[in-house]
């Protein structure tokens, strides 16, 4: 499947730089060469997946109100599990943290019953205001359709068909089977397909009304 075929465009905040350098709370009960290590670990972690969990989050439900402090509580719990983070596990731990992460925040979100408006941040200085409204049509359609998905199928959706990793990685990442990734995105691809014809056939119905 590859390309869904809807363009979601990311707008990739500019924060991942301030937490790489706010690791200083990790060193209270370290050595000096003990300390600096693990914020160097910690900066390398946030500057080179900061990105990823970025969109993991946005596209695991997190709105974009949201995203930047939903990050930040990412990498801070793997600030506190530094030690125990495995070397070559980094994007495993941050992924299923993020998961987490954005199952209290929609928990959250649906208690207090706020409607959250999505902000769109286009690179492009000057976008034509049909491409903006594309975008945003694109975006609210994907967002509708991935929040239909549970999130054991939206998982591996969101890492095989968006983020564009092979199914090994990704049964590592989220530390199950293949075999299982294989059912599970068999599985998330039909539900997909039907519920993005739902939402058509619904638009559809709802623009030929007088």
């Amino acid at each position: 499947m590859g390309n869904v075929g809807l363009g979601l465009t990311e707008a990739t905040p500019s924060r991942a730089r301030d937490l790489a350098g706010g690791g200083g709370g990790i060193a209270a009960a370290r050595t000096p060469a003990s300390a600096r290590a693990a914020d160097a670990r910690l900066r390398a972690l946030v500057e080179g997946q900061y990105d990823f969990i970025w969109r993991s989050l946005r596209r695991l439900g997190v709105p974009d109100t949201d995203t930047d402090d939903c990050s930040q509580q990412v990498f801070l719990v793997a600030s506190r599990k530094l030690d125990d983070i495995l070397p070559g596990c980094e994007r495993a731990f941050l992924f299923s943290t993020a998961m987490r992460v954005a199952s209290d925040a929609r928990r959250s979100r649906q208690r207090r019953r706020e409607v959250f408006e999505d902000v769109d941040e286009p690179h492009d200085p000057a976008p034509n205001p049909e491409q903006i409204a594309e975008q945003k049509r694109a975006r609210a359609l994907l967002d509708e359709v991935l929040d239909s998905l549970p999130m054991e199928l939206r998982a591996v959706f969101v890492l095989f068909e968006l983020e564009e990793l092979p199914s090994a990685d990704i049964a590592e990442v989220l530390a199950i089977p293949i075999g299982t990734v294989a059912s599970r995105l068999r599985r998330a691809r039909e539900e997909f397909q039907r519920i993005v014809a739902r939402l058509k056939a619904r638009e559809a119905f709802d623009g030929g009304k007088p």
